[in-house]
């Protein structure tokens, strides 16, 4: 169903942000705004968005000192988002912390390891484990800490909903077969995610940047 799908308009232009949603709102099932949309925009830009009627992933993945990041996401509770990132890295207290703070309708889920890094990144960061053996690490910290689920990529998701049967599992830098690859280094079909478990799968580029988004959206969705 596409309503697992939630497109990813990464841009900082809310006019380009409003016109690609309300392109695709009947294809998809949300939108995804991050880092770029929001310190464009603000809580302001995010309030416009939601009200053409699809639930928000608010992508802004918090990773400070725990006081802090409950403070921050106590001030964008009045937007009450479908879901929220963290960063797992952030530990226990934050997580905690944060989850705490969050609307009861609102599912926390931790960053574990981005999608553009692969095994030489982590250990250039100083990191001994493979990015599989990363992620089940940091997977159990934020299960344990009360988070709802997990950012991961598609290669380790089957994995974590084995060892998370009742996690949620944010699924990005999903692509198409013959879609480019991009930025992307751990990507596997959007139907495969689904396949292993992903709760929801973030979908960008391919659709934002196809000549049809809507045409586009419609094709991934008949692919679950």
């Amino acid at each position: 169903m596409s309503s697992h799908i939630y497109v990813a308009l990464d841009t900082p232009d809310l006019e380009r942000a409003r016109a690609l949603a309300t392109r695709v709102r009947h294809h998809v099932g949300g939108i995804k705004l991050g880092l770029e949309f929001f310190v464009a925009n603000g809580r302001n830009g995010v309030r416009e968005m939601a009200a053409i009627g699809l639930p928000i992933f608010l992508d802004l993945k918090f990773h400070d000192i725990p006081n802090t990041v409950a403070k921050a996401i106590q001030a964008l509770r009045p937007l009450e988002p479908a879901v929220l990132t963290v960063h797992a890295a952030g530990g226990r207290a934050m997580m905690e912390d944060a989850k705490a703070a969050a609307p009861p309708s609102t599912k926390v889920v931790a960053v574990t390891v981005l999608t553009s890094l692969d095994g030489d990144d982590l250990r250039a960061m100083g990191h001994d484990a493979e990015p599989h053996a990363q992620v089940a690490r940091l997977a159990e910290l934020a299960r344990s800490s009360g988070l709802d689920g997990i950012v991961c990529s598609g290669e380790e998701v089957a994995a974590a909903h084995r060892a998370w049967p009742g996690g949620y599992f944010v699924v990005p830098g999903l692509r198409l077969p013959d879609h480019d690859r991009g930025d992307q280094k751990r990507i596997i079909t959007p139907r495969r995610a689904l396949d292993d478990g992903a709760s929801l799968l973030v979908v960008g580029r391919p659709i934002t940047q196809a000549d049809d988004p809507d045409m586009a959206a419609r094709a991934i969705g008949a692919t679950l």
